[in-house]
């Protein structure tokens, strides 16, 4: 199984609009095949600052699964333009 790990840091009004978008952005990912799990986390001491972790079968579902599938647009459409800056996404496997 494949983390992955993206810090996401929104527009600091957006907040509100970018958890609402993210429930529906939610529906997309969970139906590729290869998805797990998702958290996403809002930060305390940073209230616009969120982790997204999202838990995959392998590296592929997600780099090819969903990056170069046409579901990737709307996904984009629904969240991108909440990020400043645009998030830096990493892959972690488990090791104990």
């Amino acid at each position: 199984m494949i983390l992955e790990v993206a810090i996401l840091t929104v527009i600091p009004d957006k907040t509100n609009e970018f958890e609402s978008s993210f429930l529906e952005a939610k529906q997309i990912i969970s139906s590729m095949h290869g998805f797990k799990n998702l958290q996403l986390q809002q930060c305390l001491e940073i209230p616009y600052q969120y982790i997204l972790l999202v838990e995959w079968e392998n590296l592929e579902d997600h780099t090819i699964g969903i990056r170069q599938s046409e579901h990737y647009q709307e996904w984009k459409n629904l969240l991108h333009h909440f990020y400043n800056p645009f998030p830096k996404v990493e892959h972690y496997k488990k090791i104990c």
